[in-house]
């Protein structure tokens, strides 16, 4: 009735009669129905558009199950696990960001430590917090007594926000203060191609790891995440039925 201006919306859940809807009163109609309101052209106007959207849904529907149909069940699964996979990281992703910068220096030594790095010992990471050491963020020993190790940088920008090279060469300033060669410069967002090329010519091992990867790694090595359902497909053994 609000289509066919019958009715005005005043407020959530609240409607007040019209002018045109006091007229319909008068005539004392024994019913208003579908059929009663197309008298009116703003209703069928509306019911056409209503309709039109609809086949253009049962289009989509159309195209995509003839694709699903020709899927196998673990194909189906398998799929839907990259779907969820996906929004899992893209979860993840906005989760680092408005994180705060310990937290973010915090977690990329954990992710170094669950990589292998310090054999996977906590105590052989370490955030640097506020106080910062140089410019480096964090540091993960590869032996017990430090005389090798990863320096990192962790950067926690929003996604439009790129690192340019600058950032890579004040990295790399910090690394030789500290007569380091290895480090990881890890970031929410992504490096420029200015930036790629800047770590990849120096003499220093410098990795780059922007959003994308983080959150990659982080769902592989269980790092700020965890398994909420296991499902088994099982199939039959073969070797059971043999004679």
């Amino acid at each position: 009735m609000e289509e066919a201006n019958l009715l005005e919306p005043v407020r959530r859940a609240v409607f007040r009669i019209t002018d045109r809807g006091v007229a319909l009163l008068k005539e004392n109609p024994l019913k208003i129905d579908v059929a009663f309101l197309r008298r009116y052209p703003e209703f069928v106007a509306w019911q056409a558009i209503g309709e039109a959207n609809a086949k253009n849904k049962v289009g989509q529907i159309k195209a995509i199950l003839p694709e699903e149909a020709a899927q196998t069940p673990e194909e189906r699964v398998a799929s839907a696990h990259v779907e969820l996979t996906d929004a899992l990281r893209s979860d993840l992703l906005q989760r680092l960001i408005i994180s705060s910068p310990q937290m973010f220096e915090q977690l990329v030594v954990d992710l170094l430590l669950a990589l292998g790095y310090g054999d996977g010992r906590r105590e052989m990471g370490e955030a640097l917090g506020r106080s910062g050491d140089g410019g480096i963020d964090g540091i993960v020993k590869e032996d017990v007594l430090g005389l090798d190790a990863v320096y990192i940088q962790a950067k926690r920008y929003a996604r439009d926000n790129t690192v340019g090279s600058d950032a890579i060469r004040n990295f790399m300033g910090s690394m030789t203060v500290k007569h380091a060669t290895k480090g990881v410069f890890a970031t929410t967002s992504s490096f420029t191609k200015d930036a790629k090329l800047q770590a990849a010519a120096t003499a220093l091992r410098i990795i780059l790891i922007d959003g994308d990867e983080l959150t990659r790694l982080m769902v592989v090595h269980n790092v700020g995440v965890r398994v909420r359902e296991t499902y088994e497909l099982k199939k039959i053994d073969e070797d059971y039925f043999e004679d």
